[in-house]
């Protein structure tokens, strides 16, 4: 499964108000905006309460690093409203998370460029959180 087939796997999980809007998003980073070898590839939208809790435990109770504040049930990723990615060569041979990286070469980091586009549309992102989670997107749609 390639990338684009991967990310529009993973968007339909999404509220069903989100769908169309993320996989729009989706196309025009990935054809419009992302001119290099890597491409924006979702990792993660809709979580179980228990996935929740398991990536919550990790650095804690399991080993690894920390990579969530929020327990199943606190987290916009249970009811479909966010969405977490990282950067990938358009055949997924290899991932980035490198924030810096310019690998289109138009002197803006790629990060940036997916970022700012999400945000444009109303999006929160992670990195401006207290406890920054830079692959991470949410829309609330008014609920908390």
């Amino acid at each position: 499964m390639n990338i684009r087939e991967k990310n529009k796997q993973r968007i339909s999980l999404l509220h069903p108000k989100l769908v169309k809007e993320v996989l729009e998003i989706e196309n025009f980073i990935n054809t419009e905006v992302l001119k290099g070898e890597y491409r924006m590839l979702i990792t993660h939208t809709l979580r179980t309460f228990k996935e929740q809790d398991e990536l919550y435990n990790q650095g804690r109770s399991y080993p690894g690093n920390i990579v969530t504040y929020s327990k199943g049930g606190y987290s916009y990723h249970n009811y479909g409203l966010a969405i977490d990615f990282c950067l990938s060569t358009s055949n997924g041979s290899k991932i980035s998370y490198e924030t810096l990286k310019d690998y289109d070469k138009d002197s803006i980091n790629d990060w940036k460029e997916v970022v700012n586009v999400f945000k444009g549309k109303g999006y929160k992102w992670g990195g401006d959180f207290k406890n920054p989670d830079r692959p991470h997107f949410e829309k609330s749609l008014g609920y908390s």
